[in-house]
């Protein structure tokens, strides 16, 4: 099978196998089954004629390691691809939309594109995460001072989040009574003109949030808890004495799996679920982690290749769908 890998910027300068990196684990899973696995960045994506191009690099296995050749930047249709693993990280700025933009022209009947760019440029992690209100804290999404001065009187201690930023940047922690509050309230908003999501505080957070990971429409048994850094209220850098081994009760699955049904069901169908006491506090579509070295170690399985397994069969059934 013929694979393209969009990956962000900076996997690119630093390649090579960083286990800490969910597409570095994917992509050697799929070089070691035969398959030919190419990479690119949203900058080397194209239009030509109505027609979708990349040029990207091959890839292969040296070793242990995965590396790439930087003598053969080649250019290709996308549509020459069986399988696109779209997984740039955030920011979701101009430049991110405009390289989904590109895929508009792609017939995704022929090349399988996961997560689907259409579905994840409508999908605000932050902000689309209200589709499934009835299972997040209390929140508004607003621009107004007016408002979240309300709701900061209303719950107390609340949180607040810049909707297009990823590995916690940006996130606010504020009190009621804080002498700070309206300068932060400003600048998170830049003065009444940038929405931003604004949660209730759950005091639970000082333990962590929970990574709930979809395959499809399936909830997988393996989760870790990401605990905040020592200088920091929430979990910020991902080593291991911040990420613990966690599990998720039947019940527990079962809540969440309608959220993987609906997800799967718009074309996103690798989701993570940040999750505090039971609460959905941010719904990861992008380039989600699935944090496959700390759930190998603490579970004793090979989560890369479950998650190949799934990719590959649902690429296979597109290319049965085409014949």
């Amino acid at each position: 099978m013929k694979i393209l890998f969009v990956i962000d910027r900076l996997e690119l300068k630093y390649f090579e196998f960083n286990n800490l990196v969910t597409n570095f684990w994917l992509i050697k899973s799929f070089l070691k089954r035969g398959h030919e696995v190419r990479i690119a960045t949203i900058d080397m994506l194209k239009l030509k004629s109505a027609m979708a191009y990349t040029s990207c690099y091959n890839s292969y296995i040296e070793g242990e390691e995965i590396c790439y050749d930087k003598e053969s930047l080649s250019e290709y249709k996308i549509e020459d691809f069986n399988l696109v693993m779209f997984r740039p990280d955030p920011p979701v700025d101009l430049d991110y939309i405009n390289a989904t933009y590109v895929f508009d022209f792609v017939d995704k009947s022929k090349t399988f594109v996961m997560n689907d760019t259409t579905a994840i440029r409508n999908f605000n992690e932050k902000l689309h995460a209200v589709m499934f209100n009835d299972l997040m804290p209390k929140n508004i999404v607003t621009s107004q001072k007016a408002d979240i001065m309300k709701f900061l009187a209303e719950n107390e201690e609340i949180i607040l989040k810049p909707l297009n930023q990823c590995f916690g940047g940006g996130v606010m922690y504020l009190k009621a009574g804080d002498k700070n509050t309206a300068v932060i309230i400003n600048s998170m908003t830049n003065n009444r003109k940038q929405l931003i999501m604004v949660q209730k505080y759950i005091p639970k957070a000082v333990n962590g949030d929970k990574r709930v990971l979809f395959l499809g429409d399936e909830v997988l048994d393996f989760c870790v808890q990401k605990t905040p850094s020592n200088d920091d209220f929430k979990f910020c850098e991902h080593n291991d004495n911040n990420i613990k081994k966690a599990l998720l009760s039947e019940e527990e699955k079962a809540k969440f799996k309608p959220v993987a049904e609906k997800l799967s069901s718009m074309g996103i169908y690798m989701t993570g679920l940040d999750v505090i006491d039971g609460k959905i506090i941010e719904v990861n579509v992008t380039s989600p982690c699935y944090f496959i070295k700390e759930i190998n170690n603490h579970f004793g399985c090979h989560l890369e290749d479950k998650i190949a397994d799934y990719i590959l069969s649902m690429a296979e059934k597109r290319m049965l769908a085409v014949v």
